[in-house]
């Protein structure tokens, strides 16, 4: 049953999805010199569709377990769009209050303040585009994240379309949700790890050390392709947070989808009206949470 409500407005972001200009900074719809992409591309054990569900699911779980103490999430529009012929979407706009999730040589120099984020996301399932800003840094600061979902093995090459140059230039990382060495000590949870958890309802699991080459045969599995551009102009310090960015996405990319993979069981049945009501509850809690307790979450080591 369809969720009663308006329909989907027309919105009108300043970076649509496809076929539009990339953040200020940027040239001809692709990382230019002095900006630095990665591609990091992520198997799992799901299929597209079933992989949107988890997805959004763990962001909404995520976003509270980051949140409290003056820091995390706040989230300002979550809506439908509409863009170009049969595009069609979800729009948020996110302000990321960070403060501990900085390494402490961006806080000795970072004025009171500035260590706030916005990021707006469009996800058009099974493209999605996230653009990161900063209102102190403006045009001096951004992360783009573009994200393609396959029904592969992380097989496909150059599955953004980048030119030849510019794909030379590209760094490529795969992830393995259960290598154990990929994860820090710091971030490690036993009930977080893919080669130990076993779905009950699903019956997936454990992920042996060869899963991603037992699943080319046994479907259903995908590959979330994240292509990573960052831009940190800053004399003295743009190398530095370019390489620490990077660090944090895979990071962030590699704790996310071990939860994504071992809450399976919490999200499997859920559909996307349970994700959308679940949408609403979680931003009414992210309000209240980010005014009470202590600093949750990952922090940032300076590394």
């Amino acid at each position: 049953m369809q969720r009663e409500g308006p329909p989907a407005p027309r919105v009108s972001p300043p970076f649509p999805p496809r076929g539009l200009p990339p953040p200020a900074g940027s040239a001809g719809g692709r990382p230019r010199s002095g900006l630095c992409p990665v591609l990091c591309a992520h198997a799992a054990v799901l299929s597209p569709r079933q992989y949107q569900v988890g997805q959004l699911y763990s962001v909404a779980q995520s976003s509270k377990n980051n949140t409290g103490g003056g820091e995390g999430i706040e989230v300002l529009i979550n809506q439908p769009y509409e863009g170009g012929p049969g595009e069609r979407g979800q729009f948020t706009h996110k302000i990321y209050h960070l403060q501990s999730k900085v390494p402490g040589f961006v806080r000795l120099f970072a004025p009171e303040g500035s260590l706030v984020f916005h990021e707006k996301a469009w996800n058009a399932y099974p493209y999605c585009r996230t653009v990161i800003t900063n209102e102190y840094m403006k045009d001096d600061f951004f992360i783009k994240i573009e994200t393609w979902h396959r029904p592969d093995m992380g097989t496909e090459d150059n599955v953004h379309h980048l030119d030849a140059e510019t794909w030379k230039e590209v760094e490529v990382v795969h992830i393995d949700i259960a290598d154990r060495a990929q994860v820090s000590d710091e971030d490690y949870k036993p009930e977080e790890d893919p080669a130990l958890f076993k779905s009950v309802k699903t019956g997936r699991g454990p992920l042996g050390p060869n899963w991603q080459r037992e699943l080319l045969k046994h479907p259903p599995h995908m590959c979330a392709y994240k292509l990573v551009t960052v831009k940190f102009r800053w004399w003295g310090l743009q190398g530095r947070v370019e390489n620490f960015i990077h660090k944090q996405e895979k990071r962030l990319f590699t704790n996310f989808h071990r939860q994504l993979f071992c809450w399976l069981d919490q999200w499997v049945d859920l559909s996307m009206e349970d994700i959308r009501n679940l949408e609403e509850e979680t931003q009414r809690e992210l309000d209240q949470m980010r005014k009470t307790g202590p600093v949750r979450g990952m922090r940032a080591s300076d590394d």
